[in-house]
């Protein structure tokens, strides 16, 4: 299957929705197995992310979880002392970081016939895989994620990365759906995210540049139904808000860049040690 005008739609707008790109099954599958790791999370992990701070970017546990099926806790659900505040279903903010090649059900989507005509249909040449998340946004304490380009943390030169967003619940204005700047990735990257050459610091990651304010107005909501997927360029700006809703916003997340034309950065805060795998080689 070829998606005609993929390629320049995204291009226009920096973003694009493929509605019913999975199957109910696919749908389900991949939503019982995020559900279900939940049931499987080590009792001394007590990492927070929160996308508007920078505690996690010290915390071992976060700079070697590309390689691993890691866990991180939303804010909201922890006390002080690292006791759950709410039940351990709702408890986690995502997984991550390596779901694509350590979970065979994330596997199988991420490097399925499906993905493999869309990244075709864009004209990627050697779409390799660096990360992958399943992301939970929990009904009342789903954290916001500000406003961000994700290749400032995944940075390539020059810049092929795409993120694939793949909706397992509805998501609603009111449960925190994406909201993006058309055409904002016709800008440079504002920031970078990487590792602290100061090897003696105590964080071990720094944050470079100042990302613009924008004009609210600027942002559009995508409201998408579940199983549908919403490809998002590098460097288009997005966000989504807290989940104030009664619903949750289950999402499964991964990237690709064309290896054949460009060179992951060495200051990326997340680095493998086996390499990323190929969707396909042309």
């Amino acid at each position: 299957m070829v998606y005609e005008d993929l390629k320049s739609k995204f291009d226009q707008n920096g973003y694009v929705v493929i509605k019913n790109f999975l199957n109910e099954k696919e749908t389900k599958d991949l939503k019982n197995a995020g559900e279900k790791l939940t049931e499987n999370v080590p009792d001394d992990v007590k990492t927070v992310f929160v996308t508007s701070q920078t505690k996690q970017v010290a915390d071992d546990y976060f700079i070697e979880s590309a390689d691993k099926i890691s866990f991180f806790y939303e804010k909201a659900a922890l006390d002080d002392d690292g006791r759950l505040l709410v039940d351990a279903s709702l408890a986690l903010n995502k997984v991550g970081h390596a779901l694509h090649r350590l979970h065979p059900t994330f596997e199988a989507c991420t490097y399925s016939d499906k993905v493999i005509n869309v990244c075709r249909s864009l004209g990627l040449l050697k779409p390799v895989v660096p990360q992958s998340m399943y992301i939970y946004k929990n009904p009342g304490i789903g954290g916001e994620v500000i406003s961000h380009q994700d290749s400032t943390f995944l940075f390539t030169v020059p810049d092929s990365l795409i993120g694939f967003w793949i909706a397992l619940d509805d998501a609603t204005v009111e449960n925190g759906c994406l909201w993006m700047i058309p055409g904002s990735h016709k800008t440079d990257v504002h920031k970078r995210f990487i590792r602290n050459p100061d090897k003696c610091a105590t964080s071990q990651t720094i944050l470079q540049g100042t990302h613009p304010e924008y004009e609210q107005s600027l942002y559009v909501p995508l409201a998408v139904e579940k199983s549908s997927l919403v490809l998002i360029h590098g460097k288009v700006v997005h966000k989504s808000e807290h989940n104030k809703s009664q619903y949750s916003r289950h999402a499964y997340t991964f990237h690709v860049f064309d290896e054949a034309i460009s060179q992951y950065s060495e200051q990326n805060w997340l680095q493998t040690k086996v390499g990323f795998k190929p969707i396909y080689t042309t």
